[in-house]
């Protein structure tokens, strides 16, 4: 089954350190080598290992989709030499810098924190070659961490309202789901990391989470 559950570091918040795409995964540069290879066998990715805007969240910081990633700030050039292995990284200066907690993004679009301005959303857009839109899930801004979203399926905070999930339907061209993660948490971004292969949930996490899970994401034997 390509479904693990894990901690890093002894939290259950797992998408706040990891990011992953078709390809890649993004990891913090502590992660133990052991979890690192666990992420390349259930999600079929290669890790690179780093920090981000010098912190180990990278999955906070840092929004990413095949085409490219994109940063609230400028990287070390430590930093950017990782990412660049990954594909090209584009640098979106905006208060709301971290990019992972605020960007929900496939292969086919991108939902934006809505005090994002038009400027950002557009650079976000080009960076990721996809369409972009400023929008909520549950009412929360902080869309990155209310959502999940692959190339097969988007998984959303159970509170979202039927606009905001057409408004993903529409845009991420995928179906959209509702639940929760880690025992009943409902801002499942922050609770796991996934790709259209499989996905790694916080230990926490109970089987029925897992099945909705695994519905919304279109992550089967």
């Amino acid at each position: 089954m390509p479904v693990g559950r894990t901690l890093f570091g002894g939290s259950p918040y797992l998408g706040v350190y990891l990011k992953a795409g078709e390809q890649t995964a993004l990891a913090p540069s502590v992660m133990p080598r052991g979890l690192a290879h666990d992420v390349e066998r259930l999600l079929g990715v290669r890790v690179i290992q780093t920090q981000v805007l010098d912190t180990e969240v990278v999955g906070a910081f840092v929004a990413m989709n095949s085409n490219g990633l994109v940063v609230g700030s400028e990287l070390s050039d430590e930093e950017l030499h990782s990412l660049d292995a990954i594909g090209r990284v584009a640098v979106v200066r905006h208060r709301q810098n971290a990019m992972g907690n605020n960007v929900l993004a496939n292969d086919h679009g991108a939902l934006v924190h809505p005090e994002f301005s038009p400027e950002a959303v557009d650079r976000i857009g080009r960076a990721l070659e996809v369409p972009a839109l400023r929008g909520t899930i549950a009412g929360l801004g902080t869309v990155g961490m209310a959502g999940i979203a692959t190339n097969k399926g988007v998984v959303v905070h159970p509170k979202a309202t039927e606009g905001e999930a057409e408004v993903l339907r529409e845009l991420l061209g995928v179906p959209v789901h509702r639940s929760t993660a880690n025992f009943g948490v409902p801002i499942v971004g922050a609770c796991l990391v996934a790709n259209s292969r499989g996905m790694i949930v916080g230990r926490p996490t109970t089987p029925v989470e897992i099945v909705h899970l695994q519905e919304g994401l279109q992550i089967f034997d």
